[in-house]
């Protein structure tokens, strides 16, 4: 799960990431997340809310001024950003809410390793509003082809993400 720590309370897209937690605890699926704020809270709330278990993959320096979420059941620490990113997209599908930079990357070094056949095929969904045009935008102006593309599902919603990744299984 990808998402940003920015979201703030009252923010619309937190409702549905909560939502998305829930949903996906409902389906058998565990919640891992980067383990910090915003949507990653809401998601792992969500999930823990229902019984879900949550894992947070937090990075050994930035322990001294971030704590994981309250919901967070499982921490599993990483020493850099390198080898949080590899547990990150170590996990049976991926999904990504609104996010920045950090999510950006995260999507994009989980598409690439689809793209390249680092990993066997499994789902890469973006939810929400903010992706179609940025898929768009990324059709148009790199270099990709429609494969690349297809490796993508964006949906509106977190019911439509469970969908697209079917009910059952464990992400992290």
């Amino acid at each position: 799960m990808f998402g940003s720590a920015r979201l703030g309370p009252g923010d619309p897209e937190l409702d549905e990431a909560r939502l998305l937690g829930r949903l996906l605890a409902d389906g058998g699926w565990t919640v891992l997340t980067g383990g910090y704020d915003g949507a990653m809270a809401a998601v792992s709330e969500g999930a823990h809310a229902v019984g879900g278990h949550v894992v947070g993959v937090t990075m050994g320096p930035w322990s001294p001024r971030r704590s994981p979420n309250p919901w967070v059941r499982e921490e599993r620490r990483a020493e850099s950003l390198h080898a949080r990113l590899g547990q990150l997209v170590a996990a049976q599908a991926w999904v990504a809410v609104a996010g920045g930079i950090g999510t950006l990357s995260e999507v994009a070094l989980a598409w690439n390793m689809l793209q390249t056949g680092e990993v066997e095929a499994r789902p890469l969904v973006l939810v929400g509003h903010r992706w179609p045009p940025l898929l768009r935008a990324i059709g148009d102006l790199l270099v990709v082809d429609d494969r690349d593309l297809e490796l993508v599902r964006t949906v509106p919603d977190a019911a439509a993400a469970l969908r697209e990744l079917g009910a059952g299984g464990e992400a992290g």
